[in-house]
């Protein structure tokens, strides 16, 4: 595996790479390029811990066959990204993944919005993390970084939770974004208070990972459109080994 650097193992952060669009390259022409598997492979050599997919209800761009030749043909770990319908709760108990990650989902949203409403929805949510945790997959619930939130989560007994972003992440810097920084840095120490292992995602680029990635009670980021993006000029390879580097360096190792 080419690596950037070293870091102190026990200290390390972890990083998901979201192949997702890949994906979404190849289905604009209905072609079958470029390989979102091939880029999970190249994801590992250049430093990845694991892979996130998400498996959207209208296939937009991860399909059934690209998680059965992932569960089959990586070394990482999957992480499935997934909404808490009836359809995906049986492709996540088929295939069982490594870890599952229930998300919101609209059909008219370009991406995934916000977090998941786990408040409003505790009741529809307890019977389908059950279900995985008996599987036993590892399930985590994406969520905005809200303590009541995570008190949700806690209940429903899913032992991770994956901290959004997006709004940190499209905040102007300066005070907004700040405010939006401590929100996260608040939620992570709650998580992690609560005994649950948090993890954080959505729009990070490397102009924004750094703050992020120094909260020492966040163990993974999962980040994926702007690694695809950037792989357009400098190779997917190129674009991880910088994202990893930035990781390193924010947690006290690697290569400044």
């Amino acid at each position: 595996m080419k690596s950037s650097g070293t870091t102190n193992t026990k200290n390390r952060l972890r990083l998901g790479v979201n192949i997702d669009h890949v994906a979404t390259i190849r289905n604009a022409r209905g072609s079958n390029y470029p390989d979102p598997v091939r880029a999970a492979k190249i994801a590992a050599e250049y430093g990845a811990d694991g892979i996130t997919a998400h498996l959207r209800e209208d296939r937009r761009h991860i399909t059934d066959s690209d998680i059965h030749r992932l569960s089959d043909e990586i070394n990482l770990p999957l992480n499935l990204e997934m909404a808490a319908t009836n359809e995906m709760l049986e492709i996540a108990i088929r295939h069982k993944p490594h870890a599952a990650c229930v998300v919101p989902e609209k059909r008219e949203e370009r991406t995934t919005e916000g977090g998941l409403d786990v408040i409003g929805q505790m009741k529809h949510l307890e019977p389908f993390v059950k279900t995985l945790v008996d599987a036993n997959i590892r399930v985590s619930l994406f969520v905005e970084p809200d303590p009541a939130v995570l008190d949700a989560a806690k209940k429903l007994g899913a032992p991770v939770v994956e901290l959004h972003t997006g709004s940190y992440c499209d905040a102007p810097l300066g005070e907004k974004r700040n405010n939006e920084l401590q929100r996260i840095i608040k939620a992570a120490a709650h998580a992690d208070e609560i005994g649950l292992e948090c993890h954080a995602g959505h729009g990070l680029t490397f102009d924004s990972v750094t703050p992020v990635a120094e909260i020492k009670t966040i163990a993974e980021l999962n980040i994926g459109h702007f690694l695809v993006g950037e792989a357009i000029f400098v190779g997917l390879g190129s674009s991880i080994t910088e994202m990893r580097r930035l990781m390193d360096v924010a947690r006290g190792g690697g290569k400044k």
